[in-house]
């Protein structure tokens, strides 16, 4: 009896070893979900069910997952399924249905959906197991056979660039775009003769585009685009087989040259773009700043692309999965005044040189003017091989950024270092007494002499030699000022450090003080002092602002605009002093500036004339200067220089030039 038992008993054991060996959906779905987290696609087709296998082939699912989850960018994908705690009986069922959720980060968001698999029993190579009865709905939720899933980018919309008024330096505006069919162009030569003398490219260049690897017969291809005003030029380009002509959105620079080494221009993203900038997510069908503002604030300007998922199905309906839209670039409003740009440009007449115009009170640029210049819109709309030589080559650079240029300031700096000398306690009542145009402190200068245009046959006090711009006395100021307290003085002015500016314009430099020439020469702007003509207007700011020097501001919502760089570096008292003697270089009739005098206008400045040359006695390369404010009323500070002005009668060349500004701000 005990015998019969104890056989019952083991009968019973093995029953349930048994029972507790068949394979359960629980453990096949979690392995399942494993292998997807792996992304191990292949394997994840053998737990599929043979009704799933007949409607997808192991190649087809593989590369499914891996096009879409590629296509989409999918990253950080995570599947989860919670195995219950409690096992459940299947013994009798055939199908089970169990949850389990997907989340990843796509290009266009983050994805998340819930899902159930439905898990069959059935039996494969005489074993009885689970097995995922999958459809497209795995994938995402809602996908179906025969529908497909794809991608559409949305560009960013690049932010623009607007002057303190609203006017637009760099806009999106509206281009013609011309594009070329090449298998509807029947008669090629014809066709290719009257194109490229409308759209002035040779036959070269525009083969060169329809050349292209990626171009088909029926593809059109963009050959360049023209502004918008030019419709006639539309009209007859669209005339022509094989040629179309549509509305396009475009970055537009509406003042062109006058404003072109200011704002720059936008161009396709280089190879060299691409390494230098691989950590931002750029990709080569991008378009960067090439120069100018449009480089230096290109990740505030470029906005950020998006996305959207959609699911296409057999009648090519779409809905969409998921979307990112795309952001807009910030816009930067600048305190350029845009007109007055133009206008300071415009009066160079194709001279070379810079001038910069700022507010004293608040140290906002109006203008910011670099001459000879190009028009950026034509590296937009496609400047031909031609065009782009005719610039390269040009004797006068017209690509150079003049404004970012450091210049000997020449008599300019008289100013500033009759401040430094009345700083370092100096009489500016006490005379200079010197006959004749040249002047040396003792033999041991050997052959050098400073130089002075001319003799007015009296004793000259400061005033005197601001009015007459005598070098002699300034050269005589520095040496009595001594090296040290010199150099410290025009450090007081900012020399020798960073501009505090928004644009990367070169501070200025004082250069080498080694011996009593240059210290001499250095008093009256020549040896190896360097300034731009932003920094020698921001100079001035002291004398009209009781001697604090602001700091100069480009952008309209800077929140340090107004704010004091340099603190009293000239004793308020004094300040009026060199303004006094500012005003006379202009009131007084034998002063360098009197010529603008007839403007009626309240009037103190500097002119000023730098020769560059190698040696003394020899006849040098001279830069023309001005600066100039109305004391009464300082809502500007103007400098210009002007380059190669010895045969245009030096500096009253640069006056002259000024007169029509002054006019048209202080009317």
């Amino acid at each position: 009896m005990r015998y019969i038992k104890y056989v019952l008993c083991l009968s019973f054991l093995l029953l349930l070893a048994a029972c507790s060996n068949e394979p359960q959906p629980e453990d096949r779905m979690e392995k399942y979900v494993q292998l997807w987290n792996k992304q191990d696609y292949g394997k994840m087709y053998d737990y599929l069910s043979k009704s799933a296998k007949k409607e997808i082939s192991k190649k087809e699912f593989t590369e499914r997952y891996k096009n879409i989850y590629e296509g989409v960018e999918a990253k950080n994908l995570k599947v989860t399924y919670k195995k219950p705690k409690e096992e459940k009986e299947h013994k009798d069922d055939k199908k089970v249905s169990l949850p389990f959720s997907v989340k990843m980060d796509t290009m266009a968001g983050a994805i998340s959906f819930n899902q159930d698999a439905s898990l069959i029993k059935e039996e494969k190579d005489e074993e009885t197991n689970w097995f995922v009865n999958w459809n497209p709905g795995f994938i995402f939720p809602d996908l179906k056979k025969g529908e497909k899933v794809s991608v559409q980018n949305l560009p960013a919309v690049r932010g623009e660039i607007f002057d303190r008024n609203g006017k637009g330096l760099a806009i999106n505006s509206e281009v013609y775009e011309v594009s070329m069919v090449p298998g509807e162009m029947e008669d090629e030569e014809a066709i290719l003769n009257r194109a490229s003398k409308l759209m002035k490219l040779s036959k070269e260049e525009i083969q060169a585009k329809l050349n292209q690897n990626w171009v088909k017969p029926t593809y059109a291809v963009p050959i360049l685009n023209i502004p918008a005003d030019q419709i006639k030029l539309a009209q007859e380009l669209d005339s022509i087989p094989s040629v179309y002509v549509n509305d396009k959105t475009a970055r537009v620079y509406p003042y062109k040259e006058a404003a072109a080494h200011l704002i720059g221009y936008i161009g396709s993203i280089t190879a060299e773009d691409l390494e230098r900038l691989k950590d931002k997510g750029y990709t080569d069908s991008d378009v960067i700043g090439k120069r100018g503002l449009e480089e230096l604030f290109q990740e505030q300007l470029k906005g950020e692309s998006g996305a959207r998922i959609v699911i296409q199905d057999k009648n090519k309906e779409e809905r969409v999965l998921k979307e990112k839209p795309a952001k807009e670039g910030e816009k930067i409003q600048l305190t350029i005044d845009a007109e007055l740009q133009k206008k300071i440009f415009l009066t160079y007449k194709g001279d070379s040189g810079s001038a910069a115009a700022i507010q004293p009170k608040t140290g906002e640029t109006l203008a910011l003017v670099s001459s000879p210049s190009f028009d950026p819109n034509k590296f937009i709309l496609g400047l031909s091989k031609k065009d782009r030589a005719t610039l390269e080559n040009n004797k006068n650079n017209p690509t150079l950024n003049r404004f970012s240029s450091l210049y000997a300031p020449g008599s300019t700096i008289k100013p500033i270092t009759a401040a430094v000398a009345l700083q370092s306690g100096i009489d500016p009542n006490k005379t200079m007494n010197v006959s004749g145009p040249k002047w040396q402190k003792s033999k041991s200068w050997g052959n050098y002499y400073v130089t002075r245009v001319h003799d007015y046959g009296k004793p000259v006090n400061m005033k005197d030699a601001m009015v007459y711009s005598d070098n002699i006395y300034f050269a005589q100021q520095a040496l009595a000022i001594g090296k040290d307290t010199f150099t410290e003085g025009l450090k007081s002015f900012g020399f020798d450090e960073k501009l505090p500016y928004d644009y990367p314009i070169p501070g200025s430099k004082i250069g080498a003080l080694d011996n009593e020439i240059q210290l001499a020469d250095s008093g009256y702007g020549q040896a190896q002092i360097q300034m731009s003509t932003l920094h020698l207007a921001a100079a001035y700011t002291p004398f009209v602002n009781e001697g604090n020097l602001i700091k100069p501001s480009l952008l309209l919502n800077d929140p340090k605009k107004g704010s004091v760089w340099k603190e009293k570096v000239i004793e308020p008292v004094h300040a009026a002093a060199v303004l006094d003697t500012m005003k006379a270089v202009i009131s007084n009739p034998r002063g360098t500036g009197h010529s603008v005098s007839n403007l009626k206008i309240p009037l103190a400045g500097k002119t000023g004339t730098a020769e560059i040359k190698q040696k003394q006695g020899e006849k040098g390369v001279e830069n023309g200067w001005f600066v100039v404010t109305n004391p009464n009323k300082p809502d500007m500070i103007l400098a210009m220089v002007v380059e190669g002005v010895e045969k245009k009668q030096g500096s009253k060349h640069v006056v002259d030039k000024a007169k029509s500004i002054l006019k048209s701000v202080n009317r």
